[in-house]
């Protein structure tokens, strides 16, 4: 596959794209925007718009438990990502294959207590087989990677992937 050049956030919606998802579930917000414009444009996966990030995680993990697929939800930073917490909590004691994409606040902001900034890595590292914070785009690949393969393999269960805004912002030469 030859190289390109895209945003963190276009990496993200291209590496869910070639693990073959098909489906997000999600509710926009300000630190996760800037994978959002990406998603509105992928002709692969379709976003189911929700009400509540609650219900983004308990229709992703829904949808793994009727399909068999990994059910993928995504939220923005702070509050929008601690709502998913329920779902996570619920898939992880179910077995449900679950993706859970996060924003977070710009690298430069993360402990200082920066508006709408929560640990949502600390916060669900007791009930996800994983936590991964991405501050650098050039990550973003190979951790939807190792997200989707720990999240499907061996007793299934969720995984977390929190992503700094300008993460999601900066440029890089794509290498899946």
């Amino acid at each position: 596959m030859a190289h390109e050049t895209l945003t963190g956030a276009q990496a993200i919606v291209r590496s869910l794209e070639l693990l073959g998802v098909t489906d997000i579930f999600g509710l926009p917000g300000g630190a996760i925007l800037p994978t959002y414009d990406p998603l509105m444009d992928s002709t692969k996966i379709r976003h189911i718009l929700v009400r509540h990030e609650q219900g983004a995680g308990h229709a992703a993990e829904g949808y793994a438990s009727a399909s068999g697929k990994l059910g993928v939800c995504i939220a923005t930073s702070g509050p929008g990502a601690t709502n998913l917490v329920t779902a996570i909590a619920d898939a992880h004691m179910d077995s449900v294959p679950l993706l859970a994409i996060t924003g977070q606040v710009n690298s430069t902001s993360i402990g200082t207590d920066a508006f709408q900034e929560a640990d949502i890595v600390g916060i669900t590292m007791p009930i996800t087989k994983h936590s991964f914070l991405v501050t650098d785009a050039s990550e973003i690949p190979a951790t939807i990677a190792a997200a989707y393969e720990l999240a499907t393999t061996g007793r299934p269960g969720p995984v977390l992937v929190d992503v700094a805004k300008d993460a999601q912002n900066k440029k890089f030469e794509f290498s899946w």
